[in-house]
């Protein structure tokens, strides 16, 4: 609690420990009681599919399939609640009660990336920004407006890596794509929209963005509001990305930095105002 503040979580309380149980009962106390809000998160998206049974024969036998990858991703959450079921239905049922995304007037609040069109045609099915169960086994549907805008919303923008090549994630997944800037206004090269800790081979750096690449490109303008997201696992002093973005996710979960901004009715954002606390292993 705070006099005067109320905290905003950018999302993913799942997946990765230690303590998944215990953080996701301290979150959702503290959005119980006024003192918190957040906003969901792929990680929490990911779970309410993976442990969502499909309703008919064109869906999977779950939402999100059991296999070998997913099942990794999700294991160590399942894993601290195989002892308390109930508590987990519950908190699947809560995060159907979490908003995509939080419109404050002076700023915003989205997990990955803050598309307006998605945004103001999803208002139009969802008041409360929220996804009911008929939306989330929409969601799961390939090609559909809410696959489309949750993946967007919760995983940002991205590209396909040309001709049959491969990165290594960080945490041990071989993509074949890779996480792409939402406010770069004229990109030309890969390197000016690359955006994640896992860097491209060289020789791609240097390659030209084609149209059909920049068409799948968006940009939030500079003369936004300020939007605050998570999901990039940043590194380094935490600081501006541009005057009007931030990121807050700096790997605390992987001993880095549990950050926050003290946000109050700027309009450009300031380094200053970043707080954040060096996580240890012990």
């Amino acid at each position: 609690r705070h006099d005067e503040r109320k905290v905003i979580f950018v999302g993913d309380i799942v997946d990765r420990g230690p303590r998944i149980r215990e953080a996701l009962h301290l979150v959702k106390d503290m959005v119980d009681a006024g003192e918190a809000e957040i906003v969901l998160g792929n990680h929490e998206y990911n779970a309410m599919c993976y442990c969502t049974r499909g309703r008919d024969e064109e869906d999977h036998i779950f939402l999100r399939e059991h296999n070998a990858r997913n099942h990794r991703l999700i294991r160590e959450t399942l894993e601290e609640f195989e002892a308390h079921p109930k508590e987990w239905q519950c908190f699947l049922e809560w995060f159907h009660s979490i908003p995509l995304f939080l419109d404050k007037g002076h700023f915003r609040v989205v997990h990955a990336c803050w598309d307006h069109h998605a945004i103001e045609h999803f208002k139009s099915l969802s008041p409360d920004h929220c996804l009911t169960m008929d939306m989330l086994y929409a969601s799961a549907r390939s090609g559909t407006f809410l696959e489309k805008m949750v993946d967007r919303l919760t995983r940002g923008t991205s590209l396909k890596l040309p001709d049959g090549e491969t990165i290594i994630s960080k945490d041990g997944y071989i993509r074949n794509v890779f996480r792409t800037k939402f406010w770069n206004e004229e990109p030309k090269i890969y390197s000016d929209v690359v955006f994640q800790p896992d860097p491209l081979p060289d020789k791609l750096m240097n390659r030209p963005l084609s149209d059909a690449e920049l068409d799948q490109l968006m940009y939030y303008n500079h003369t936004e509001v300020p939007v605050f997201v998570g999901h990039y696992w940043m590194s380094g002093l935490p600081a501006p990305i541009t005057d009007n973005v931030a990121c807050l996710d700096y790997s605390a979960v992987k001993y880095g930095k549990l950050v926050a901004y003290r946000m109050d009715d700027e309009r450009t954002l300031k380094p200053e105002k970043f707080v954040w606390v060096d996580v240890s292993p012990s």
